[in-house]
């Protein structure tokens, strides 16, 4: 692990990646594994992965699991950045319910030798004000251990405690920004509550010590996208405005889970303004978001942890779909449905993208006869 004085934020693409389950709720290392190994693509996927977060089903899962899926991923990592040459960061979801359980995950990590923690300050229970809980109580583990390692805060207003603000206020970011070890927060909101980060980053620390991460993947296509025409020169003002030209340091996609590939290239090029590439890519992940909705009782239905848990077994990277107690699930009519999507948002992406951005998995010995069947070829 490199000193804290020398590291800086990881930029790119940053995957929370699934927990693969056991219908008991027992984390399966194997599959788990598999997972990780999808997810990097050979290094063309994640550049970040995010273990036991929102996506991973933290809040769902015991301090047992949370622990056991953070070793699980860091590991292989490690295994896979050597084995192709690149260094992937694994970055470990410290959140628990309880002020003991995450400052127990924030040592465990530094067990693990992780690269970064992230921690949801406002989804702890029993937590007090999080400038406080940051500084004082992660900072004295810190202190107790003699060492210290990057923290990025998480906001979610999704996963805030009862009682708990649905965001960090700004002031409060910019006062755990101060700290040494704070380095970047991930926000899972709308560009209104992305640019009030954006807006104040250069009053936190020099940018690229202190890195903003898009959780909305999809608004980067908004964000990036180039004054190309007068609607588009009227959004490019707009979003300069609302970001004070400071732009997403990378972006945390959970739809990577199943297109590591095709979130990587999305953000190249919308990181190189390429209209025509963020047409098309835009496209080909918004495929995906479409094939993970359906109705119920005439509303929309997203079950998107089962959708990309399906996905995956259904690419043969996993044996087992099974998600914790409480996720929303897929009924057998919608995981047909769900099948046969995958299988023409695949065989579209193929005919529509570059030659070796659509995703794939070759760490199978059914890799072949797997990707024959999405391909309508077997």
């Amino acid at each position: 692990m490199q000193p804290l004085s020398e590291y800086l934020p990881r930029p790119g693409l940053s995957t929370p990646i699934v927990t693969i389950l056991s219908p008991a709720g027992e984390v399966l290392e194997d599959e788990q594994r598999s997972a990780v190994r999808y997810m990097i693509q050979g290094g063309r996927g994640a550049d970040i992965l995010f273990a036991a977060g929102t996506t991973g089903e933290w809040d769902r899962m015991d301090n047992r699991g949370r622990q056991t899926v953070a070793r699980i991923v860091v590991d292989e990592c490690r295994r896979t950045s050597l084995a192709i040459g690149r260094r992937i960061e694994a970055w470990v979801g410290i959140t628990a319910h309880t002020r003991a359980d995450t400052l127990e995950n924030l040592e465990y990590a530094m067990h693990l030798d992780a690269d970064a923690a992230v921690v949801a300050p406002l989804s702890i229970r029993d937590s007090g004000p999080p400038p406080e809980f940051v500084e004082r109580e992660i900072g004295g583990v810190f202190e107790k251990l003699g060492r210290e390692i990057p923290v990025f805060l998480y906001d979610n207003a999704d996963i805030a405690a009862p009682g708990k603000a649905p965001h960090l206020h700004t002031r409060d970011v910019k006062k755990m920004a101060r700290l040494e070890y704070v380095r970047g927060v991930k926000v899972t909101a709308g560009k209104a509550v992305l640019g009030n980060y954006t807006r104040a980053a250069s009053h936190f620390k020099l940018s690229h010590e202190f890195a903003i991460y898009a959780g909305d993947p999809y608004l980067i296509f908004d964000l990036f996208a180039p004054a190309d025409s007068l609607a588009g020169a009227l959004r490019h003002r707009w979003n300069r405005y609302v970001t004070q030209r400071s732009m997403p340091y990378g972006v945390v996609a959970g739809p990577s889970n199943v297109l590591p590939r095709e979130w990587q290239r999305s953000w190249r090029v919308c990181r190189a303004g390429n209209p025509e590439l963020m047409e098309c890519y835009g496209e080909a992940v918004e495929r995906l978001r479409n094939a993970c909705t359906f109705k119920r009782s005439g509303k929309p239905y997203s079950p998107v942890i089962a959708c990309y848990k399906a996905a995956l077994k259904q690419l043969g990277v996993i044996d087992c779909d099974a998600v914790a107690a409480a996720t929303p699930q897929l009924a057998p009519a919608e995981r047909r449905e769900f099948a046969d999507r995958l299988r023409a948002l695949f065989e579209r992406n193929s005919e529509m993208l570059e030659p070796g951005w659509v995703s794939e998995y070759d760490a199978h010995p059914a890799l072949d006869r797997t990707l024959g069947v999405l391909r309508g070829n077997g």
